[in-house]
């Protein structure tokens, strides 16, 4: 039944409703990881910047 539906993404969540995946639980999860990616990516930069030119 799956198989014949053209959209994969309501193919997941149907599927992900099926098996009582708490989807909403996952992208918040997903979510703070990133923006933690993103808070430690944009403090690395500043001090990257200041270490070329001090050489």
């Amino acid at each position: 039944m799956a198989a014949s539906r053209s959209n994969s993404t309501n193919v997941l969540k149907d599927a992900a409703a099926a098996y009582k995946v708490d989807t909403d639980a996952i992208t918040a999860k997903v979510r703070q990881e990133f923006s933690a990616k993103e808070k430690a990516k944009k403090a690395a930069q500043p001090a990257a910047k200041a270490t070329k030119k001090a050489a």
